[in-house]
C-alpha cells in the first residue's frame, strides 16, 4: 500500500520496472524461456512476451533456437542476454600496473588490455591520461565488436570518495580530482564519450563486487575481501552489499597497525599490515625478484623466503583476526597476489585466526579462508557496475537496433 503522500506509480513508470525486472531475471539465468520468466518474476505470460519483444526491439536480448521441455506444448524459444551493445568500461589504476576491460551484458570480458607501469609518485594527471589512452584503444576494438560503453567505472587505490582520490600513500596522491582528469583526457581521445557516465571506487571495493557477482562464492554474501598488490587493500560485504562506512572510507585494512613499533608506512604510521604482508614488504623480506620468484624459492625451501611468508601470515591472522571479531564474516577472500602464496601464508595465518577469533568458528579446518576466483579483479568489477545501471533501468540506455 502507498504512504498517501507518496505519487502512485503511472503505467509507464510500472513497465519500466517490469523490463528491469525481466532484464535482470534472464541475465542471472543466463539462458531461459519466457514462460520460465514468467513463474520466476509472477507476470502473465502475454505480458512477458510484451517485454520481452521489447527488449529485443531495443538489443538487450536475443533469441537462440528452442528448448523442450519433456512437457506437453510448444517448445520455447531461448531467450539470452545480447553481447551487442550496451557494455560496461572497467579501468583499474594500481601501483605498477593500469588495466581496462570491456564487458558485455552476459558479463563477458570481450576486451582487455593491461599496461605495466610504475605509477609510484608520478604525476597524477599523467597517469589518468595514460589509462584514458589505454581506454579509448580498447573501446576502439569494442566498437569493431558491435559494443558501446554504457558508462566507465574506475577502480583507485586509497580512499576515494565524491569521484577524487582523498588520499593514496602508495601512489603519492592527495586530493586528485581523478574522474574529471580521466574523462577530460578520455573525451580529448575519443570525443564521442563526452558526458559518458562515470563513476569511482576504491580497487579494493571493486574486486569485492566483482567476486560477488562473477566469483564461485555459491550463497556467500557476507565476506572479507583482502587483496595482495603492493599494499593490502580490504573491502567488507554484507549481505551482498559492501559496507562502506560514514564517508566511504571502510575496508583500510592495509594501514590497520599490526606492530605498533613496526616500520615506518607511506601513510605516516607505523607497523602497517602492508609493511609486512604487501607486495613490496614481501618480495624485499624475501629477496625475490616478484611473486613467481618468491614462490619458486619458497617450493625449493629457501629459508628466507620461508620465513618472510611465514611474517607475513601471521600478521595477515593477527588483522584479520580482529575483523573477523569485529565482524563476524562467513569466510574471508584473499585477492591479488595471495592465491599464488596459500600454500605457505596458510599455516601461520590460520594458526592466528584459531588462537584470537573468540567464535571458535575459524578453526585451520574450517574452510573460511578462500582464494579469489581467477577472473574477479577490480576491473571487471568496475565494469559491472556500469553493468547493474543497465540492467536497472534499460530504457534509459536503450539505442533502437538500426537506430
Amino acid at each position: 500500500m502507498n504512504h498517501p503522500t507518496e505519487p502512485k506509480a503511472d503505467k509507464s513508470g510500472v513497465r519500466r520496472h517490469n523490463l528491469s525486472l525481466v532484464l535482470r531475471t534472464v541475465h542471472e539465468a543466463g539462458e531461459t524461456t519466457r514462460a520460465a520468466v514468467a513463474a520466476r518474476v509472477g507476470l502473465t505470460r502475454p505480458a512477458v512476451s510484451s517485454l520481452v519483444e521489447q527488449l529485443l526491439d531495443l538489443g538487450f536480448l536475443v533469441e537462440s533456437g528452442k528448448t523442450f521441455s519433456g512437457q506437453a506444448g510448444r517448445p520455447g524459444t531461448v531467450l539470452k542476454p545480447a553481447d551487442t551493445g550496451p557494455a560496461g568500461l572497467g579501468v583499474e589504476i594500481n601501483v605498477d600496473y593500469v588495466t581496462v576491460c570491456v564487458v558485455d551484458l552476459t558479463g563477458t570480458d570481450r576486451v582487455r588490455r593491461t599496461e605495466h607501469l610504475d605509477n609510484r609518485d608520478a604525476d597524477a594527471a599523467g597517469v589518468l591520461a595514460r589509462a584514458a589512452h589505454i581506454a579509448a584503444e580498447a573501446l576502439e576494438a569494442a566498437a569493431a565488436l558491435r559494443l558501446a560503453p554504457a558508462g566507465a567505472g574506475l577502480a583507485l587505490p586509497g580512499l576515494v570518495s565524491g569521484g577524487s582520490v582523498r588520499q593514496a600513500p602508495n601512489l603519492g596522491w592527495n586530493e586528485v580530482p581523478a574522474e574529471t582528469l580521466f574523462a577530460e583526457a578520455l573525451t580529448e581521445l575519443r570525443p564521442g564519450t563526452a558526458g559518458l557516465p562515470l563513476t569511482s571506487d576504491n580497487e579494493a571495493n571493486m574486486a569485492a563486487l566483482a567476486e560477488l557477482w562473477f566469483g564461485e562464492l555459491g550463497d556467500l554474501r557476507t565476506f572479507l575481501h583482502l587483496t595482495g598488490e603492493i599494499g593490502v587493500g580490504g573491502a567488507i560485504v554484507v549481505h551482498g552489499e559492501l559496507l562502506r562506512g560514514a564517508h566511504g572510507f571502510a575496508g583500510e585494512i592495509g594501514h590497520l597497525a599490526v606492530d605498533a613499533e613496526g616500520p615506518r608506512c607511506r601513510c605516516g604510521s607505523r607497523g602497517c599490515l602492508e609493511q609486512y604482508a604487501g607486495q613490496a614488504a614481501l618480495l624485499a623480506a624475501a629477496g625475490a625478484d616478484d611473486v613467481p620468484d618468491l614462490a619458486r624459492r619458497a617450493e625449493a625451501g629457501e629459508p628466507r623466503a620461508l620465513a618472510a611468508l611465514a611474517e607475513a601470515g601471521r600478521m595477515l591472522g593477527r588483522a584479520l583476526s580482529g575483523a573477523v571479531n569485529l565482524l563476524d564474516p562467513e569466510a574471508v577472500v584473499l585477492g591479488g597476489i595471495y592465491p599464488h602464496l596459500l600454500a605457505w601464508l596458510t599455516p601461520a595465518l590460520t594458526a592466528e585466526l584459531a588462537a584470537r577469533a573468540v567464535s571458535g568458528l575459524w578453526t585451520p579446518d574450517a574452510g573460511r579462508l578462500r582464494p579469489a576466483s581467477t577472473t574477479t579483479d577490480a576491473s571487471r568489477g568496475a565494469a559491472a557496475l556500469v553493468l547493474h545501471d543497465v540492467l536497472a533501468d534499460p530504457l534509459a540506455y536503450a539505442t533502437p537496433i538500426g537506430g
